[in-house]
């Protein structure tokens, strides 16, 4: 399947600190990957890179097969690009500013524009001022949908709305997005709206990758595993788990296996319990599972 990003061993640094090292990853043509981190691990560096407006320290990003730097206007042409903000043009009206957003995108299509205004109940000259925040993201996120682009990059795209919008929203990107094939690449905080949308999820940790996969499989194998332990101490160490805790004789961790693997893994290393109990999760609770709750 054809690569349509492609991120080669990224490195980079804000001073002395480490934001990750040794980077790689990629994202197929029609494919919806899931950009999610804590805040601070590199989701926004990662696209300010894509963008070329950051230069890593070391290794190469590929767009299309062009160096992220280094675009042709022909490659430009073809990436829609949202960062964190809003309309900046707030005396215009919804009319006003699809007018002149059009004139500097060549296969500018103003159908889904139109679209999601409606759907949103927002008049065509109800001016930008006068809307809320919520509205104010919609209508950016439409200008976008409008460029008719073939990558998609959204980042922290559901600011500021409120969980009605929200879903409306994805539902409208989501069946826009896998109608035109399109590419995407997103990060947000609200993890759970993810889980809604996209087909990839690349979980970043403080230096590192966590682990790439696809939606479907993170939640078909990755499970949270609690029980009752006698003692307040248990010895985790060589043991394939994610995020361990033992509080008041509960004990719990997560791990990709299943509760049948995981009662010989215990008895294997000597590990007293009983109450074992497996529990499927939300994309939500995995992430967690991952990254830990601090």
């Amino acid at each position: 399947m054809q690569a349509i990003i492609e991120c080669q061993n990224l490195t980079h640094y804000y001073g002395t600190r480490c934001i990750y090292t040794n980077l790689n990853f990629t994202v197929p043509k029609g494919r919806i990957l899931g950009l999610l981190g804590k805040n601070g691990t590199g989701k926004t560096t990662t696209i300010n890179i894509l963008n070329g407006f950051l230069q890593p320290k070391e290794g190469n990003c590929l767009i299309f097969g062009e160096p992220s730097g280094k675009l042709s206007p022909e490659v430009k042409q073809k990436i829609a690009l949202l960062l964190e903000g809003h309309v900046q043009y707030s005396f215009m009206n919804i009319n006003q500013i699809e007018k002149f957003y059009s004139a500097f995108y060549p296969k500018w299509n103003k159908t889904p524009f139109y679209e999601l205004m409606r759907k949103l109940k927002i008049a065509p000259n109800q001016k930008i001022a006068n809307m809320s925040c919520g509205q104010r993201s919609q209508v950016a996120l439409g200008l976008i949908l409008a460029q008719d682009a073939d990558l998609l990059v959204l980042d922290d795209f559901s600011m500021g709305l409120d969980p009605g919008y929200r879903r409306l929203f994805i539902d409208y990107l989501n069946e826009y997005i896998r109608s035109e094939g399109k590419t995407v690449l997103v990060t947000s905080h609200i993890i759970q709206d993810m889980e809604r949308f996209i087909d990839d999820c690349l979980i970043l940790d403080y230096g590192k990758i966590l682990i790439q996969i696809p939606v479907d499989e993170l939640l078909k194998t990755f499970r949270k595993f609690q029980f009752t332990h006698n003692e307040n101490h248990i010895d985790w160490n060589g043991l394939d788990i994610y995020n361990p805790e033992i509080t008041r004789n509960h004990a719990e961790f997560h791990a990709f296996s299943n509760s049948i693997d995981i009662k010989s893994l215990l008895l294997q290393s000597g590990i007293q319990f009983t109450n074992l109990t497996e529990t499927q999760l939300t994309l939500e609770d995995a992430f967690i599972g991952l990254t830990g709750k601090y």
